[in-house]
């Protein structure tokens, strides 16, 4: 199946049928959840995309009913996809689909518009569910999430002394702040006028810190702490970056 696929029939064609496009970098993934879909009767998918870039170009174009997620992804970080969907297509429902249950990814999806939440080891009855939930208007969050939801609200009742952000020096917030914005170390560094290498030795320490393990966790975290916004982190993508790139591993993609 291509990757970008992309249904040539138009949305009267569907009649009442809700319409879907699936971004994720995984094939079997995207297929999996295609064939799940075409089980029923009230939902369609007319389009697919494995990259945000390609997925927001083509949620703009077909303006969906919804549009299903995942959070990491080749050139557009899920966070990103979001909020450009926001813009490009308000009427749009997004749907998030992912492993990853941190309550910063949680929050920093909610708060660039997420319209619900589901983890990829849902069952099929609460991706149907979260599917439709969202399409009539509502919010939908699988039961961990909520439970994450719950628990950072009574642990924001009873915070901690120092706040994690209060952790890092003026030099590692800049830095932590830049790449969140989609900067590579590269430019970074040419930036502030110092070595790739101190760069480098900063960002390890602040994720040391933080206990982030990748740059999605960093974009979260700047996001849920106000360093950046869902916006900003949507209009700094890096130029720079490879087609084949992955963004939150920063490692060739796979």
């Amino acid at each position: 199946m291509n990757a970008s696929f992309a249904n040539a029939l138009t949305p009267a064609a569907h009649g009442s049928r809700a319409r879907l496009v699936l971004i994720d970098d995984h094939a079997i993934l995207r297929e999996g959840l295609h064939a799940l879909l075409a089980l029923e009767s009230d939902l369609v998918v007319i389009g697919e995309a494995d990259n945000g870039d390609e997925g927001v170009e083509l949620v703009e174009r077909l303006q969906p009913d919804v549009v299903v997620t995942d959070l990491a992804m080749n050139r557009r970080t899920g966070i990103q996809v979001i909020s450009r969907v926001r813009q490009v297509a308000p009427n749009t429902r997004v749907l998030v689909l992912t492993v990853h249950n941190g309550e910063e990814y949680i929050r920093a999806a909610l708060t660039a518009g997420a319209d619900g939440y589901v983890l990829k080891d849902s069952s099929r009855v609460d991706l149907l569910e979260a599917i439709r939930s969202v399409v009539r208007g509502q919010r939908f969050l699988c039961a961990p999430v909520s439970a994450k939801i719950v628990s950072g609200y009574l642990g924001e009742r009873n915070p901690r002394p120092i706040a994690s952000v209060q952790l890092l020096t003026d030099r590692e917030r800049e830095i932590l702040t830049l790449i969140a914005l989609g900067k590579s170390n590269k430019r970074i560094a040419m930036q502030l006028i110092l070595s790739v290498k101190t760069i480098e030795k900063h960002r390890s320490n602040f994720m040391r810190k933080l206990e982030l393990h990748n740059t999605a966790g960093v974009t979260m975290f700047a996001i849920c702490n106000g360093l950046v916004s869902p916006d900003q982190v949507a209009l700094h993508a890096d130029p720079e970056a490879p087609a084949g790139f992955n963004r939150d591993t920063l490692s060739p993609a796979v």
